[in-house]
């Protein structure tokens, strides 16, 4: 549940506005808002240390990625800034050594056909009265050379001569001339390996440094958490000698706030938050629904403050659609036991095991719908062993498309049956039960349309009853014409929306159809090659280990776009979230 806020003021002086900062800090509990906009040299130096420590970071692993859980890491007692510094600067010289050995390359190109030459000897002759230039010129004119010149056809291609010219008098051809390069080709190729091994030499450098990377991201989150006192304390408000800063708090904590008031002589003022605020949303829930939490956090979505937690019927559903779109029960099989792996190799390690239940969930709903559907890797095989499935209807494709319809349809009921409670006892929830009708006439009509069912006389009377409460409780007021109008507006948007949304559900059974035919087609592929010879046996336990490798890494994938899709678009619209929550952080 999203935990309600009260808005908090605190009031003290202003000689004391630093201090007041750090006790509210040692609270842990409240949320700043500014009063004004946090500003200055401390504050500007603090972001900078901090984009260069997180530019260094990044270097590292950048530079080290399979060190960099492999190799123990160590504290670093020196200045971290220094260290950082040195990082960036190793980085910069990295660069610098790779354009300068790219120019090289590109200089190579253009020069390696002329053989080894030194331009500065080349200069030298000049000045004593031997002339050599380099020109590009066509065969058919070498004859035709001026007199007193001898060219040197180094190379020749497409019908050009490249020359070496020699005289004794400044040369002036009507020819293309290739200015002399700053250093020759044997030159380039002796620069190309000293800067290969200096650039060797410096990244080996910072994989050395790796072993300081959890030190830096200590003294990041030190600066962090420095930047966020400094901008607490810009932020504060200031009326003469009185400093005050205000922000929101969970509704359970304003005791332990009003208990630090007195202590230390605190102004306090606890409000509720207005309609114009934005409080930021706190969630709070029981062990086993906080485990939707990771995925939540995966996908970077938040309720608002004012909108509704779905969290258990997001892991509700979104643990069936897995199911539905895995499809098989030995994928969940191997899912589980890889589960089962990784947890034993994160407890070794002291990382946080806390989202490992989940993972079981997803994999034995895969294999609790495998069992209903009888698909263990693949389908057609299962069948023909004689086995049952749990549920063999799931096993027809139209009973399966109007399941899925079925599903759609109690679904977003949900959504507006849950809204409808929370606006009693205004007559705008009879709005709700309104759209919850057009939803089940939304499933019969898709029955009739896509798999011929024939159509049940009720339901017409089903959608207009439910058109006529959206109509006339949208937005009830006295002027009934301005109630009517607003209605007539909602529905017009909305409704092919619900019907198309009821029917965007039949993704569950052609992702999860196109599944198990992958499976399937695989294991007849490896059924042509047969068992005749060792050969034939190997060839086929590739094409079996391969097919299923790519269905159980795709699997996931599919329930990325359309498990999560179900519940973040499809289910949240008809529940009114925008997921425009912003997270409770408070000072601490």
């Amino acid at each position: 549940m999203i935990i309600p806020m009260k808005k908090a003021a605190i009031i003290t002086q202003s000689k004391d506005s630093s201090e007041a900062i750090g006790r509210l800090r040692s609270l842990g509990i409240l949320h700043v808002e500014h009063t004004r906009a946090p500003k200055g040299k401390d504050i500007n130096a603090l972001n900078d240390n901090i984009a260069l420590i997180s530019q260094a970071i990044a270097i590292l692993d950048s530079t080290a990625p399979s060190l960099k859980v492999h190799r123990l890491e160590e504290s670093y007692s020196l200045d971290r800034m220094t260290l950082v510094r040195r990082i960036i600067d190793s980085s910069k010289r990295i660069e610098q050594l790779d354009d300068y050995l790219r120019n090289l390359e590109i200089g190579l190109g253009k020069w390696d056909d002329w053989g080894d030459f030194d331009p500065e000897k080349i200069e030298a002759l000049s000045a004593k009265g031997v002339y050599i230039r380099l020109y590009q010129i066509p065969v058919g004119e070498l004859k035709n050379l001026p007199e007193g010149i001898a060219a040197r056809v180094i190379s020749r291609a497409g019908g050009i001569a490249s020359c070496a010219c020699v005289s004794r008098e400044k040369i002036d051809m009507p020819f293309r001339e290739l200015a002399l390069p700053k250093a020759g080709p044997g030159r380039m190729r002796e620069r190309m390996k000293e800067d290969l091994r200096a650039t060797s030499a410096i990244r080996d450098e910072i994989k050395g440094l790796i072993r300081y990377r959890g030190s830096l991201a200590s003294f990041k989150k030190e600066m962090e958490s420095e930047l966020e006192f400094q901008e607490a304390v810009a932020g504060m408000g200031f009326e003469g000698e009185i400093a005050y800063i205000t922000g929101y708090v969970p509704f359970d904590k304003i005791a332990l706030l009003q208990g630090s008031a007195k202590i230390h002589r605190w102004g306090l003022s606890i409000t509720d938050p207005s309609e114009d605020d934005v409080p930021p949303t706190l969630i709070r829930n029981p062990r086993w629904v906080a485990l939707i939490s990771p995925v939540l956090k995966f996908l970077e979505i938040l309720p608002g403050y004012k909108e509704l937690d779905i969290s258990l019927p997001f892991l509700i559903f979104f643990s069936m659609f897995f199911g539905m779109l895995i499809g098989d029960a030995g994928y969940g099989l191997v899912y589980t036991i890889l589960t089962f792996v990784i947890e034993r190799k994160m407890k070794k390690r002291g990382a946080d095991t806390s989202s490992m239940p989940l993972f079981y969930i997803l994999g034995f709903c895969a294999i609790a719908w495998g069992a209903c559907t009888g698909t263990f890797f693949g389908q057609e095989w299962v069948l023909k062993t004689g086995y049952k499935p749990l549920i063999p209807a799931l096993t027809n494709e139209k009973s399966l498309q109007r399941f899925c319809f079925f599903l759609g349809a109690a679904h977003l009921s949900i959504a507006h049956a849950w809204r409808a409670t929370l606006k009693l006892p205004s007559l705008s929830a009879l709005a709700d039960i309104g759209w919850i009708m057009v939803l089940w006439s939304a499933f019969f009509i898709a029955n009739m349309l896509i798999l011929g069912d024939p159509f049940p006389l009720f339901v017409k009377w089903l959608m207009i009853t439910g058109i006529a409460l959206v109509v006339l409780f949208t937005s009830p007021q006295r002027n009934i014409l301005k109630c009517v109008g607003s209605g007539l507006g909602t529905v017009a948007l909305s409704l092919m929306n619900s019907f198309t949304d009821v029917v965007s559900y039949v993704r569950l059974f052609a992702v999860g159809l196109a599944g198990v035919a992958i499976a399937d087609a695989f294991n007849a592929m490896a059924g042509l090659l047969g068992a005749s010879n060792l050969f034939a046996i190997a060839g086929s336990a590739l094409i079996v280990l391969v097919g299923h490798t790519l269905g159980m890494l795709l699997g996931p994938v599919s329930v990325l776009v359309h498990g999560v899709r179900l519940n973040v678009l499809e289910f949240s619209g008809h529940a009114n979230i925008s997921w425009s929550g912003i997270n409770y952080k408070p000072l601490k």
